[in-house]
């Protein structure tokens, strides 16, 4: 399998998200993208929750996805899971 070293929106920026991969110019990460997609949002839902955020831009997001299944599963369990209570 080759993976796309490369995307046309998607950037990581050190400091920025944690330096993990989001889209270009926003702070949107695609973990955040996959992880509406997978609680039942459609690409049309995430462009109106997300300004900005167009449909080539959420579709990339899950082309990264398919090339980095793991590393963004990962990030969108973190994500779900609620903070403990002090």
């Amino acid at each position: 399998m080759t993976v796309a070293s490369t995307y046309r929106y998607l950037v990581n920026t050190p400091g920025i998200r944690g330096g993990h991969t989001r889209i270009e110019d926003n702070r949107f990460g695609v973990h955040d993208v996959i992880g509406l997609l997978q609680h039942g949002e459609t690409v049309d839902s995430v462009t109106r929750s997300f300004p900005g955020v167009t449909r080539a831009q959420v579709y990339e997001c899950l082309a990264y996805y398919e090339d980095h299944t793991t590393e963004i599963d990962l990030l969108v369990a973190r994500q779900m899971v609620a903070p403990s209570a002090s």
